[in-house]
């Protein structure tokens, strides 16, 4: 007899459980499945006005490899490196500035250095290495760091010389290459799909880069937030659930001592709110008063040469222009 009462309480109490639990599934359903995300991504539209300037000839700069030549002249004539400040010594004339020329330009600025010791010189500039034209590639690639070209490089070219895509086509493991990031200078930046440009050849998404470039690859998950403008090292972080204002503006090394520090903008492209900071009055308030951050979020930090107000709306309205929030199918 107790075993059939064991037995019917025990189907009681699991017919119970299943009740409760289908009864929960219909008013719960949704609210354990994953959270919608809005991934940054600008419209192609933007990304074609983003499209460097087309570069016809190859300018000269810091790190180029350079042999200058001499007719008659051998002990003028020898192999140089354009030095971080843009020149190189010659003989006899001392630092002659080359960076920013053209190689016939170069030629023509080395004539005349040694015009003032001799007539009816010619002197010819060859390009023994091309180091100048510098894309940096950082996040999901193997080897982070610095990439050079001897010609104006496309987004494809720095995606296959990083080894992100293999030589000669594009591979079939493109599954974790979803977006990429470029950016421009310390207050430029632009998203861009790549499942287009990888998997459906649209090449209008090819853009040219320019001289400097960023070019940034997150992992398919990662949450970032940016930092540009006067800060040591502008660019992209990844959102860590502690994350805040103080600890994004630290990371990237903190304020230039061109910082407009009284005039930091906090950007939530996802909601269009901006909210100017005061770093040095938030420091004083301590962590009770600083900002927790979201996915997306962008610290605008202007020069204090130019921090006046139309000049930060300016600036901000240009940034939230390139990096617009929109649903990207993964």
């Amino acid at each position: 007899m107790k075993r059939v009462v064991s037995v019917f309480l025990a189907l009681c109490f699991t017919g119970g459980v299943l009740a409760w639990a289908q009864e929960a599934s219909e008013q719960k359903a949704g609210e354990f499945k994953l959270p919608h995300r809005e991934t940054l991504r600008t419209p192609d539209d933007i990304v074609r006005q983003f499209e460097a300037p087309e570069v016809t000839s190859y300018v000269l700069d810091d790190g180029d490899e350079l042999t200058i030549e001499i007719w008659g002249r051998t002990e003028l004539s020898g192999k140089h490196v354009i030095g971080p400040d843009g020149k190189i010594s010659l003989p006899l004339t001392g630092p002659i500035a080359l960076a920013g020329l053209t190689r016939e330009d170069a030629e023509r600025a080395v004539t005349k250095a040694y015009s003032a010791y001799y007539s009816n010189l010619a002197a010819v500039v060859r390009v023994d290495k091309y180091n100048s034209f510098r894309v940096m590639v950082l996040g999901r690639v193997g080897v982070p760091g610095p990439l050079a070209f001897d010609h104006q490089p496309t987004l494809l070219d720095v995606l296959t010389k990083s080894a992100v895509l293999p030589v000669g086509g594009l591979g079939t493991d493109k599954s974790n290459l979803v977006r990429c990031a470029i950016f421009r200078g310390r207050d430029q930046i632009v998203w861009i799909d790549l499942k287009p440009l990888i998997n459906q050849g649209h090449t209008e998404l090819n853009i040219r880069l320019a001289r400097n470039d960023t070019v940034y690859l997150p992992d398919g998950n990662d949450q970032l937030v940016y930092v540009l403008g006067e800060v040591k090292s502008p660019g992209a972080q990844r959102l860590t659930p502690s994350m805040t204002f103080l600890t994004l503006v630290a990371l990237a090394g903190g304020p230039t001592v061109d910082a407009a520090q009284t005039h930091i903008v906090l950007i939530r492209p996802s909601t269009n709110q901006q909210e100017e900071i005061g770093l040095q009055t938030l420091l004083k308030q301590g962590q009770k008063s600083n900002y927790s951050l979201e996915e997306g979020d962008i610290v605008y930090v202007p020069s204090r040469k130019l921090a006046n107000f139309g000049y930060v709306l300016q600036k901000v309205s240009a940034i939230t222009g390139f990096a617009i929030l929109a649903t990207v199918a993964k």
